[in-house]
């Protein structure tokens, strides 16, 4: 193992001040680095801990804030916060934007070796990264089957691997087949994994506050969906690139 370092990091986006969680690894030279986006309830120690495994491998690494440094307990409120977020493809650019850009400025991140890995929102805000045209190396989402405007995937330019639950009622078999369609469609070099007997946020250790419907935590397949972004980068942004 390595030496990390981390510290908040504080930005506009979305008329909020995030709070984000940058992990640098060990060294001083230049590292591609990687965007980490939460599910809808927001930045916790979950996406923290990514953030730093991460770094351990030698990224430099930031989880994004959705919600102004707020971590939403209450499922409506998240639901609230989150549903018109994800029907505004401007609005979630924009977060992402807002977070590429601070990563970008790490003086330790290469910025021309990037990647966006996101979980539920966060994953569909790296979708809409790419769907934005953002040179990224890679993009990884669980949980993030979401669809963009007509054409726009087009813009993609960098392989995409997308995860998700075989039982997940948020992401069901028409929302699969409506994201691959779109992938397809636009030439993206794009995979899905579908992991067997998975529920929603399958990734997410249990939370000790009230969860919407649908959602469960999957030990194996966690630990196999993580393994496998992990190999993405690898493939696609290597360290030692």
């Amino acid at each position: 193992m390595t030496t990390v370092t981390t510290r908040t990091v504080e930005y506009p986006a979305d008329n909020l001040t995030m709070i984000g969680y940058l992990a640098l690894p060990a060294g001083a030279e230049r590292r591609p680095a990687v965007l980490i986006g939460p599910e809808g309830m927001g930045l916790s120690d979950v996406e923290r801990r990514r953030a730093e495994a991460l770094a351990e491998l030698g990224y430099v690494a930031l989880a994004f804030d959705l919600h102004g440094g707020r971590y939403l307990e209450d499922p409506e409120e998240m639901v609230a916060r989150c549903m018109p977020l994800l029907a505004d493809p401007d609005r979630m650019r924009g977060i992402g934007h807002a977070a590429l850009n601070v990563l970008r400025a790490e003086p330790r991140a290469d910025p021309d070796r990037t990647a966006a890995v996101g979980y539920g929102t966060g994953g569909a805000v790296a979708l809409e990264l790419g769907r934005d045209g953002v040179g990224l190396r890679a993009i990884g989402t669980v949980n993030a089957l979401t669809t963009g405007r007509p054409g726009e995937a087009a813009r993609i330019r960098c392989p995409v691997w997308a995860g998700v639950g075989s039982e997940d009622p948020i992401m069901p078999p028409a929302q699969r087949e409506a994201f691959t369609a779109e992938m397809q469609a636009a030439g993206v070099d794009w995979r899905l994994v579908v992991y067997g007997g998975a529920l929603h946020a399958f990734h997410h250790p249990p939370v000790d506050h009230a969860a919407p419907p649908g959602v469960g935590y999957h030990p194996r397949h966690a630990q196999r969906a993580w393994h496998d972004i992990v190999a993405l980068l690898a493939e696609c942004l290597p360290v030692t690139d």
